[in-house]
Parts: C-alpha cells; sequence; structure tokens
C-alpha cells in the first residue's frame, strides 16, 4: 500500500520506521532537516511531490495544534479516494472535519510515546481504533497494530476522549504535581523513588504531547476529582481523623481492588 505520512516528529518517524519494510512509505515535512535521519522512505518537502506519490493512505503525525490545518492545506493535493488518518490523543474537532470532508477516513490513537515506551516490546502497551472510521482503513490499522503486539480497543470518537481524560490525565496530573513539590534533595524510600522515575518518564515525553492530553475538554472534570480527594485527606491529616482516615483507605483499596 501507498502510505504518505505528514510530519517528521518523533511518532511520524516512527510510524514510517514501523511501515517501511511492508509498505511503499513517504514522509513530507516543509523542514527538510528533520528529514535526515529517515531511511528506506521517499521525503517530500513540498505538497506537490505528494500529488505525484499518489497515496492511499495519508496518516497525520504532526502535534494536535496543527492536524487540522494540516490536513486542509494538503487536500487539494491527494486524490479522492485517499483515506485520510490521524493518530491524535484528542479527538476534538476531528470527526466534524472529517464528515465536511467528505472523504473516507480512519482515526486511531497508539497509547505510547516513542520517548518512553520500548519500541521492541509493545506487548503491554495499547491502540485504540475508532469505530466510525471507513472499513478498509480499520482493517489497516488493526492489521498493522496487531503485528506490533499492541492491545487493541475500538471507541467512539467521544468515547476515546472520555477513556483518554481517565486514564492519561488522571496519572499525568498526579506525577506533575508529585514533580512540582521536589526539591533538589535525596530521599531513599522506595515508593519515592517508583513516583520518581514515573514522573521523569513522563516528563521526558515532548511537551506538545503533555499539553494535547491535558487540554482533552474531559480532563477539567478529572482533575477537579484529584482536588477533592486531596482535599478531603487534608481534612483528615489536619483533623488526625483516625477513623476518619481508615474509612478512606478502606474506599481507595476498593477503587484498586483487582476484579
Amino acid at each position: 500500500m501507498k502510505i504518505c505520512v505528514i510530519g517528521a516528529g518523533k511518532m511520524g518517524t516512527w510510524i514510517t520506521d514501523a511501515l517501511c519494510l511492508n509498505h511503499e512509505v513517504a514522509i513530507y515535512d516543509q523542514d527538510m532537516s528533520r528529514l535526515r535521519y529517515v531511511f528506506n522512505t521517499l521525503r517530500f518537502t513540498k505538497a506537490e511531490e505528494i500529488t505525484a506519490f499518489n497515496p492511499e493512505i495519508l496518516i497525520n503525525a504532526v502535534t494536535l495544534k496543527y492536524t487540522l490545518q494540516a490536513f486542509k492545506d494538503l487536500l487539494p493535493y491527494i486524490p479522492e479516494t485517499c483515506i485520510l488518518s490521524d493518530i491524535a490523543s484528542v479527538k476534538t474537532g476531528l470527526q466534524e472535519f472529517y464528515m465536511q470532508s467528505g472523504r473516507p477516513y480512519v482515526s486511531t490513537h497508539p497509547m505510547f510515546g516513542p520517548t518512553f515506551a520500548n519500541l521492541n516490546d509493545l506487548s503491554q502497551h495499547h491502540a485504540i481504533i475508532i469505530k466510525e472510521g471507513h472499513e478498509k482503513g480499520i482493517e489497516f490499522f488493526r492489521d498493522f497494530y496487531k503485528s506490533l503486539g499492541l492491545n487493541i480497543h475500538d471507541y467512539t470518537f467521544d468515547g476515546h476522549d472520555e477513556t483518554i481524560a481517565y486514564s492519561l490525565s488522571v496519572p499525568f496530573a498526579s506525577s506533575l504535581v508529585f514533580a512540582g513539590c521536589m526539591k533538589h534533595q535525596k530521599a531513599p524510600g522506595t515508593t519515592f523513588k517508583k513516583h520518581m522515575t514515573i514522573a521523569r518518564g513522563l516528563l521526558s515525553e515532548e511537551d506538545h504531547l503533555l499539553t494535547e492530553i491535558l487540554f482533552n475538554p474531559y480532563t477539567y472534570g478529572q482533575v477537579e476529582r484529584i482536588r477533592l480527594h486531596l482535599k478531603e485527606l487534608l481534612g483528615l491529616i489536619k483533623e488526625k481523623d483516625s477513623k476518619g482516615m481508615q474509612e478512606f483507605l478502606n474506599k481507595v483499596r476498593s477503587n484498586i481492588a483487582e476484579g
């Protein structure tokens, strides 16, 4: 299959690398310096080159802030049969765009970042495929993600954003709060070290990725829940309420108990 990836960031270059051995792949980025280390892949810096390539799938891997504009800029340069695709971590506005474009589309979300994940073993990672997409596009990404050993889940557009707010925004926000309290000193506690490892891994990701997740329209409500639980915990600590603390601990243990 002829596939064109737009955006030569970390995800874009990773996707081209993962696809180029089994497909005819091109990558487009106006900044030639970002294409320097791309191999086994055609490198484009002009939209007209995409027209000549005549892709069957266009995978949009630019940052969320520019995803919709990148699609709009390139629509005149791709065939009407080309399947539009995104891998955005937040889907706000994409469904409306796809419907208005009249083009076939597929929307997915590989739920890991190339910076933090072990790309040689993705069996512990997940990918989401949006149900509303084009059948051929869904089949393509399902086969692709299966070949990587990813665990695949099917969601609607709204269901995706709601799930991401819970599964990513809550731990992201919690880790950022933890990191925000740190001082430059050593602390030997095992739990502390584990939290520090998670926080450092999170903050090794690109800022735009963290921002995309946290600006999900469903995130505010989830972070508000964190604030309310912190307020409750702070009250128990202030009052040295042993009975209340025991009830609180029992409640949170039940929340994380394996079903």
